[in-house]
């Protein structure tokens, strides 16, 4: 029979056939599909012409096609809906894709040809984009490791080959200690309705009667903030904060330590000081000295406000009888306490005005009003149950399907993140994306989300919408196949339209009376945008100095001594934690796309800030003529120009740290 993974694929928008798909069809197709590569590539390689772009760089350009669309539903699936089978596959299958990227990196033949067109770029007539993606192209050769040879080039082989497998190891270890703990819950004081609700349902998906609290973020999260249980409060903190380090088969420590030694070998085989400096060298920042630079700047003046805050909740801690001093999971549950009292914000009762439908069909809203794009709901079948897809139009044009998998489940790695089962490209004939948002909200009857879960929605729609609107020739560098310390601008962006007023007014309303949010509520809401930027600051800026430093130095023998020796260097305040510890930090371990480069999310805050300002200074959160330039110079053009270009081309300028300051509060 047909591999239905690797048959034309006949369903509306030619999305993946899941009904049909089994695990027993991935391993097949897999090495079909790379087969497939591995005689075009061959081809263009020993092509006896002399090269010329078309039957280079665009044959090259569609080589991949069918493993992409494997890739594509596979890792999609294995991070989303996870089974033993397909961590299996995951295990056996990631070394031999990163073995085969390694082949055609490293084959010769195929960088001579580019080199070539290198050489000579300048007499064939390229347009922009063209230029651009031979340069990309290039680049990511040289970079690879195309220029070595002999015992060089094989270890560097090895090397990449072994790290796809520690990645794949450290996510799968993660997500058997998150699936794997749960805390039975006698005592539910404190706890409101929605809490009380979230719990119930995921004793009810472990089969279980009663309430338990896992290590759910969109849980654990409210859990940490309502109950009066101290003790309860200290055991599910430490579980949550303690992923990957249980000791066993999932601990994390040894993965984490060997996977900076060998990005460390990668580096200096590729003749660079440090893994850092490698990384560097393409994004944005370009050196470790200027994102620390950034980082320290923010650091100092949200230390101090933190340690300011920490004062107010011991003392709270204290009235309460309790012995101090205030410890990590004691913040919330204060810092709860604090914003009713500041702000008489009271999250229970928020929380009615945020269900899930409400924020996905504002997410919704600002895109239409802001580029006109249109959502119809789809009636299709999909990889699970929770999963929901929309076709998404413009003036009747078909831009895309997007995919939103909003709530949490055993078989999902936790986080939330935005990824493509198909990405845009006109090359060969123009191909749409298939878009998806992952989510780990707490389920319920109805979904009701935190501020900060709707928050997490829109940024990861922001991201959607870099996929959607993408509008380039070379699938290579469309959507957000750009610098990794650009990528996060439209994502942290977008973020800021759920602050507008009118879209709060329009579409925070009551889940059961249909009543929109009093104003009173709204402008207490939005006047609390600062509230706890201390602690949320301290907690990020501390975890991306951490990944910087293991990076841009030799490699730390014992990464958690490193880690301590970080934080004591930094003053790093006793009560909070930080956000993501060596063993969990899977932005970092779980492969390279953010390693040295989870700085990225506040390099992107200072254009993010920045540009949104830009709207304001129009006088309208929607004002057409800017929301025109954003597409055009940065959500349209994917990786058709250098990030600061793009963003100079948008604003005139490049921004400095003063507007993220002030958006956080923090400004002097």
């Amino acid at each position: 029979m047909t591999n239905p993974l690797l048959a034309d694929w006949q369903s509306d928008f030619q999305l993946p056939p899941f009904a049909d798909i089994t695990d027993a069809d991935f391993a097949p197709a897999f090495e079909a599909a790379m087969a497939e590569g591995r005689a075009a590539y061959a081809g263009i390689a020993t092509n006896p012409d002399g090269p010329n772009y078309a039957n280079t760089v665009e044959a090259m350009e569609q080589a991949d096609a069918v493993l992409d669309r494997v890739a594509g539903v596979f890792f999609n699936l294995a991070g989303a809906d996870s089974t033993p089978a397909r961590e299996a596959l995951q295990r056996e299958l990631s070394p031999k894709v990163s073995a085969y990227s390694s082949q055609i990196v490293n084959n010769r033949a195929l960088f001579d040809r580019i080199e070539t067109l290198w050489q000579a770029r300048d007499t064939l007539g390229l347009d922009a984009e063209q230029d651009r993606v031979l340069m990309l192209y290039r680049r990511m050769f040289v970079r690879a490791g195309a220029a070595l040879e002999g015992d060089a080039a094989a270890r560097l082989t090895d090397v990449k080959s072994r790290l796809a497998s520690l990645g794949t190891q450290f996510t799968q270890n993660l997500l058997a200690d998150e699936r794997g703990w749960y805390m039975p819950l006698d005592d539910l004081s404190g706890l409101p309705d929605f809490v009380i609700s979230s719990a119930r349902a995921a004793a009810e998906e472990r089969g279980m009667e009663g309430h338990v609290i896992t290590l759910s973020r969109s849980l654990i999260v409210p859990f940490l903030q309502f109950s009066k249980r101290r003790d309860l409060r200290e055991r599910a903190y430490t579980a949550w904060t303690g992923r990957g380090a249980n000791g066993g088969d999932t601990d994390n420590r040894a993965i984490a330590a060997e996977v900076l030694a060998l990005r460390a070998e990668r580096a200096k085989l590729l003749g660079y000081d440090s893994f850092a400096d490698y990384k560097l060298e393409t994004e944005m920042a370009g050196t470790p000295d200027a994102v620390r630079d950034l980082l320290m700047q923010v650091w100092k003046p949200a230390r101090a406000k933190a340690m300011s805050d920490a004062t107010k909740l011991e003392a709270m801690l204290q009235a309460d009888g309790e012995s101090g001093p205030l410890q990590p999971w004691d913040w919330r549950y204060y810092v709860e306490k604090l914003r009713r009292a500041e702000y008489d914000l009271d999250e229970a009762a928020l929380k009615p005005y945020l269900s899930l439908d409400n924020m996905i069909a504002a997410a919704f809203d600002c895109a239409h009003k802001l580029f006109g794009l249109e959502f119809r709901a789809l009636d299709v079948p999909l990889y699970h149950a929770d999963a929901r897809a929309w076709e998404v139009t413009r003036d009747g044009r078909h831009m895309a399907v997007f995919i939103g998998d909003y709530f949490a489940r055993g078989s999902k790695r936790s986080g939330a993140w935005c990824s493509t089962m198909r990405s845009q490209r006109k090359l060969g004939g123009e191909v749409r994306p298939i878009v998806v948002n992952i989510c780990n909200f707490a389920k319920g009857d109805p979904a009701l989300l935190s501020y900060d879960d709707a928050r997490t929605l829109f940024h990861e729609f922001g991201h959607a919408l870099h996929q959607i609107l993408s509008d380039v020739t070379h699938g290579f560098i469309s959507g957000t196949s750009v610098a990794r310390d650009f990528v996060e601008l439209p994502s942290q962006l977008y973020e800021h339209w759920l602050e507008v007023p009118e879209v709060l007014a329009e579409h925070a309303r009551h889940v059961e009376t249909g009543a929109a949010m009093p104003q009173e509520m709204l402008d207490r809401l939005l006047g609390a945008q600062n509230f706890d930027q201390g602690f949320s600051t301290v907690e990020y800026v501390a975890s991306a100095l951490v990944d910087l430093e293991f990076h841009a130095g030799p490699p730390p023998s014992d990464p958690m001594q490193k880690q301590a020796e970080v934080l004591d260097a930094l003053g790093m305040p006793q009560a909070i934690r930080i956000r993501h510890a060596t063993p969990h930090f899977a932005h970092v371990f779980s492969g390279d796309g953010y390693s040295s480069g989870y700085y990225s999310y506040m390099w992107s805050e200072v254009m993010d800030a920045d540009a949104f300002d830009a709207f304001r200074e129009a006088g309208d959160a929607f004002d057409p003529a800017t929301a025109a330039k954003l597409e055009r110079f940065i959500l349209s053009a994917g990786g058709s120009a250098e990030a600061e270009d793009l963003y100079t081309a948008f604003r005139g300028r490049m921004p400095g740290v003063d507007a993220l300051l002030r958006g956080r509060g923090l400004a002097a």
